[in-house]
C-alpha cells in the first residue's frame, strides 16, 4: 500500500505539472500570434519550444505508467488510468499544434518571396538568435532538474524533534542555487534583447554554465559561490526594481516584477547572495 500511495503522489505532482504546463504553453501561443514585432515573436517561439519540450518528457513519464504493472493492474486507484490518457490527449494535442506553428514559420523564411528576394542574414542578429536559445536551454535543463529534485524533496520526511536528513538540506540548497541562476539567466536574456549585453559578452560564460549543468551534483562544493560565475558580465548596473522594470520587454507589468524580485530576494538571503542584487 505504502508504494502505491507514493506512486499516486507522484502521478498527482505530474498531472498538476501538465496541466500548469498547457496553460503556460496557452498562454504563450497567443502572443505568438498577438504581435508583430518579429523579435518578440521570436523570443515568444522559443519560449513556446522550450514548454512543449517540457510537457514531452512528462508525456514519457505518462506512458511509462500508464504502461506499467500497478497501472494495468489496477494497484492504484481505476481513476489514474483515464487521467493518464486524457494528460497524455492533451500534450499530444498541443504538439500538434507546436508542429504547426514551426512549419508556418519556415514556411515564411523559405517561402518563394523571401527567396526571391534572397535576404542577407545580420550576423548580429543570428549571434543574438543563438546566445538566447541557448539561454532558454540551460533555464530548461534547470527547470527539469528542479523538478526532479521536488519529486525526490516529496518523499523525505522530517518527524517532529528530528534532525533533517542531510539528504534533504541538499536537495534544498540545490533547488535555491539553481532559482538563483535562472533568475540570473532570466535577467541576462532581459539585457540581450535590450542590446544592454552583447552574445560574445554572454559567450564568455558559456562553458561555466555548461559545466554547472553537467555536474552541480557530482561537485556540488564547487558551485557554491552563484555571483562568482557571473562576475565577468557587467550585471550590477541593474540594482534595482526600477532598473528592471524599466529594460523589461514591452507589455510586462509592474506587479508582477514586484512579486518576482520579493521572491527573488528571499531565495537571495536564504544561500547567501547579496539581498539587493536583482
Amino acid at each position: 500500500m505504502g508504494a502505491s500511495r507514493k506512486l499516486q503522489g507522484e502521478i498527482d505532482r505530474v498531472l498538476k505539472k501538465v496541466q500548469e504546463g498547457v496553460e503556460v504553453f496557452d498562454s504563450i501561443w497567443k502572443k505568438v500570434y498577438d504581435t508583430d514585432n518579429a523579435n518578440q515573436k521570436e523570443k515568444f517561439e522559443a519560449d513556446l519550444k522550450k514548454e512543449i519540450k517540457k510537457l514531452q518528457r512528462y508525456r514519457d513519464q505518462i506512458k511509462t505508467w500508464i504502461q506499467s504493472s500497478e497501472i494495468k493492474d489496477k494497484k492504484v486507484s481505476a481513476s489514474y488510468e483515464q487521467a493518464l490518457v486524457d494528460a497524455r490527449k492533451l500534450i499530444e494535442r498541443e504538439m500538434e499544434r507546436f508542429k504547426v506553428c514551426e512549419k508556418e514559420t519556415k514556411t515564411k523564411a523559405f517561402s518563394k518571396e523571401g527567396l526571391g528576394q534572397q535576404p542577407k542574414t545580420d550576423p548580429k542578429e543570428k549571434a543574438k538568435s543563438e546566445t538566447r536559445d541557448w539561454l532558454n536551454n540551460v533555464v530548461g535543463e534547470l527547470e527539469s532538474q528542479i523538478d526532479n529534485f521536488e519529486a525526490e524533496l516529496e518523499g523525505l520526511s522530517v518527524k517532529k524533534g528530528k534532525t533533517r536528513p542531510p539528504r534533504l538540506v541538499h536537495l534544498e540548497t540545490s533547488i535555491a542555487r539553481h532559482k538563483a541562476h535562472i533568475m540570473k539567466l532570466e535577467l541576462i536574456l532581459r539585457l540581450l534583447d535590450n542590446d544592454e549585453l552583447s552574445p560574445e559578452q554572454v559567450n564568455d560564460v558559456k562553458d561555466f554554465l555548461d559545466d554547472y549543468v553537467e555536474r552541480n551534483q557530482e561537485d556540488f562544493d564547487e558551485f557554491s559561490d552563484v555571483d562568482e560565475l557571473y562576475s565577468s558580465l557587467p550585471l550590477d548596473k541593474v540594482e534595482t526594481l526600477e532598473d528592471l522594470v524599466s529594460i523589461g520587454p514591452p507589455g510586462l507589468v509592474k506587479s508582477n516584477y514586484t512579486k518576482k524580485y520579493n521572491r527573488n530576494l528571499e531565495i537571495n538571503q536564504e544561500i547567501g547572495m547579496d539581498p539587493f542584487i536583482e
